[in-house]
C-alpha cells in the first residue's frame, strides 16, 4: 500500500470522526469504553475522539507532517510491537498512526483500559480500507516483532528495558507537567489553566499536576475561578473517591492546604500528584524557576504557561495552558520522534 493511499484512509477516518451522521455510533462506541473505565466518562471520549480527527486527521496536517521524513516507503517493512497506554481516551492512537503511516506493521497489546476505544478505531480503519486488514495485529505477546514502542510506569519500563534490549525500542516512563504562573494572570488565564489541570480527571502526562508561583503568591481567585466546576468532576465517583480520600489524610495528619471543593492545593516537591491535588512550588526569580524546571527535564512531559501574544506561552518552549490537551501529530511523548525512529529501522 502506497503512503499516499495510508494517508487518505486517514482522512477519511477524520471525516467519519468530524461527521454529524456518525455522532448516534461514535454515542454508543463512547458509553461502551465508560462501561468499560468509569474514568472515560462519554463527553470525555467524544472529546478525545474530536482532538484526534481535529489535530491528527485532517490532509493539510497528515500532508504537512509525513512530507519531513524520508523515504515515502520502507525498504522491508517490519513488525512494531506496540504495547500501547491507556490512562486517558485512545492516547495510544497516535503510535497506531506513526506506524501505519511509516509503512510498517502494526502488532498492538491494547490496554484493558482502553481496549473499547482503540479497537473500535482499528476496526473502522479496516473496513474504510481492508488493504489494512493484514497491517495491524492485536496480541497480547509481542514476540515476533522487529521493533517495540512501549508506555508505561517507572516500574514496567525496566521489564521493558530488559524483555526488550535486543531490537531497536523506545521506552516511555512517567512523565507528568508543570505550569509556571507570573503572579500577572487574569481569570481567563485560570479557566484555560483548570482544563490543563483537571481534563480527563488530571490522568494524562499532559495535565499540570504542579505549579511554580512567586514568593507570597495569593491563590484565592486562582481557586475562586475554578469553585464552579466542582459539579463537573464530583459527579464521577471514582474522582470524589480520590478527592475525599486526600482531604481526610490531610486533615488526619495536618498538612496545610487550599480547598476549593474539589480541588486540593498544598506545597510539595514531589511532582506527580495524586488525583484530584495540585502540588505547588515557589520562586524568588524566573532563573530560579528555569533552573528548578531544567533540574526535573527528564520527568517532564509540558512546560505550560499564559498564552503570549505570538499565540504561544509566554515561558520560552512552553505550551498555552489551554492547549495543554490539544498536542499536534509532532509533539512526541517524551520528546521523541517516533516517526525518525520508524524510517530509520
Amino acid at each position: 500500500m502506497l503512503q499516499s493511499e495510508r494517508l487518505q484512509t486517514f482522512v477519511a477516518l477524520g471525516d467519519y470522526l468530524r461527521s454529524a451522521d456518525t455522532r448516534p455510533e461514535l454515542e454508543e462506541i463512547a458509553h461502551r469504553a465508560y462501561h468499560k473505565n468509569n474514568w472515560f466518562t462519554p463527553d470525555n471520549v467524544l472529546r478525545a475522539l474530536q482532538a484526534i480527527a481535529d489535530e491528527f486527521l485532517t490532509a493539510n496536517k497528515l500532508s504537512a507532517w509525513i512530507q519531513a521524513y524520508a523515504p515515502a516507503e520502507p525498504a522491508h517493512p517490519k513488525v512494531i510491537g506496540v504495547v500501547m497506554a491507556g490512562n486517558i481516551p485512545a492516547v495510544g492512537f497516535h503510535d497506531l498512526l506513526c506506524v501505519l503511516m511509516s509503512g510498517h506493521k502494526l502488532l498492538a497489546k491494547l490496554s484493558n483500559q482502553d481496549f473499547v476505544l482503540i479497537h473500535f478505531l482499528i476496526q473502522k480503519l479496516k473496513e474504510i480500507n481492508p488493504a489494512f486488514d493484514p497491517l495491524i495485529e492485536e496480541a497480547e505477546r509481542l514476540n515476533k516483532a522487529d521493533a517495540y514502542i512501549a508506555t508505561g510506569s517507572n516500574n514496567t519500563a525496566r521489564y521493558f528495558d530488559y524483555y526488550f534490549e535486543k531490537k531497536p525500542h523506545i521506552i516511555r516512563r512517567n512523565r507528568t507537567s508543570v505550569g509556571i504562573l507570573l503572579g500577572e494572570e487574569d481569570e481567563s488565564v485560570f479557566v484555560d489553566l483548570g482544563h490543563a489541570i483537571s481534563d480527563y480527571y488530571g490522568l494524562g502526562c499532559r495535565n499540570v499536576s504542579t505549579i511554580l508561583v512567586p514568593e507570597n503568591y495569593d491563590f484565592t481567585p486562582l481557586l475562586r475561578t475554578l469553585e464552579p466546576n466542582v459539579s463537573t468532576y464530583l459527579n464521577n465517583h471514582k474522582y470524589q473517591n480520590n478527592y475525599d480520600y486526600n482531604k481526610s489524610i490531610y486533615l488526619i495528619n495536618a498538612v496545610p492546604h487550599y480547598d476549593n471543593g474539589y480541588l486540593l492545593l498544598t506545597e510539595n516537591d514531589g511532582l506527580v500528584s495524586p488525583i484530584s491535588v495540585l502540588y505547588y512550588q515557589t520562586y524568588n526569580t524566573q532563573d530560579d524557576a528555569a533552573a528548578w524546571l531544567t533540574e526535573r527535564a527528564d520527568r517532564i512531559q509540558v512546560v505550560a504557561s499564559a498564552k503570549s501574544s505570538s499565540g504561544q506561552g509566554w515561558y520560552p518552549g512552553s505550551v498555552p495552558f489551554g492547549q495543554t490537551q490539544s498536542p499536534g501529530l509532532s509533539d512526541y511523548a517524551d520528546g521523541v520522534d517516533t516517526m525518525a525512529f520508524l524510517v530509520k529501522l
